[in-house]
């Protein structure tokens, strides 16, 4: 009987069916229409969801590890708690969703639409965001720890106090976006687009000498307030300015064009003394 249900639920239509706790693992289930369906605490690991339409479903806590989610549609979805470990997100649509303390390491994430998705407290260690769109995102404290987000769009999203330690935002658009009290250490954001962005007690310092790279990064009007550039990479970055650099909390070993670098000296000199 499981079978046969594993070989009819391709595209069937079950909106707004309640399927709490339901077993789906392993089953294949793409294109299936699940809209505004309640599938709390269900098991769907492994289970093949290629384009199912997900909309408004309520996923609080679902099993989804190691999922096939690639283009589907889980646009305002509540995904809170859910487990997503190494899932397939590729292209998929989370416009709106709910993924809030979801854990989401090692997924790929790769061109999806996480548009003004709340991603609070949430888990993206080692996750592929390349190409990821997080336009007005709430990122607050997430974990984005060596996570590979090149190329990807953060514009006006909210990542304070967010942890990116190791991450990759090569080419990443960062304009606008919140970074108060973010710990990029060791962050590759080459070419990145910083535009405006507020960097207010960010700490952009070396660790295990692997630094910040902003080289050729673009931090036009950026707030540097109180930020850690200690033995970071600043040396052809554009749009850097004497007022904004004498806001940093140190500069100590950091890699500064010339013309730069002597005028800070000059009225600045504190800012060059070795931490405590």
């Amino acid at each position: 009987m499981q079978e046969i249900i594993r070989n009819n639920m391709n595209r069937a239509h079950l909106t707004r069916v309640n399927l709490n706790e339901a077993n789906f693992r392993r089953f294949n289930l793409i294109g299936i229409d699940l809209r505004e369906a309640d599938l709390k605490e269900s098991n769907f690991e492994g289970g093949n969801l290629l384009g199912a339409n997900l909309e408004g479903a309520n996923l609080q806590w679902a099993n989804l590890r190691e999922a096939n989610l690639k283009w589907t549609n889980l646009k305002k979805a509540n995904l809170e708690g859910a487990n997503l470990i190494g899932a397939n997100l590729i292209n998929a649509n989370l416009e709106g969703a709910n993924l809030e303390e979801a854990n989401l390491e090692e997924a790929n994430l790769g061109g999806a639409n996480l548009r003004e998705a709340n991603l609070k407290w949430t888990n993206l260690e080692k996750a592929n965001l390349e190409g990821t769109n997080f336009v007005e995102a709430n990122l607050e404290k997430a974990n984005l720890i060596n996570a590979n987000i090149e190329g990807a769009n953060l514009e006006e999203a909210n990542l304070e106090e967010a942890n990116l330690e190791g991450a990759n935002l090569r080419e990443a658009n960062l304009k606008w976006t919140n970074l108060k009290r973010t710990s990029l250490v060791g962050t590759n954001l080459v070419e990145a687009n910083l535009e405006k962005a507020n960097l207010m007690g960010a700490n952009l310092e070396w660790l295990y000498l692997k630094g910040i790279n902003l080289k050729e990064a673009d931090l036009k009007e950026a707030n540097l307030e109180g930020a850690n550039f200690e033995a970071a990479f600043l040396g052809e970055a554009y749009g850097l300015s004497l007022d904004q650099l004498s806001k940093v909390k140190t500069l100590y070993d950091t890699k500064l064009d010339e013309k730069l670098l002597i005028q800070l000296k000059d009225k600045y000199p504190f800012l060059f003394e070795e931490p405590n």
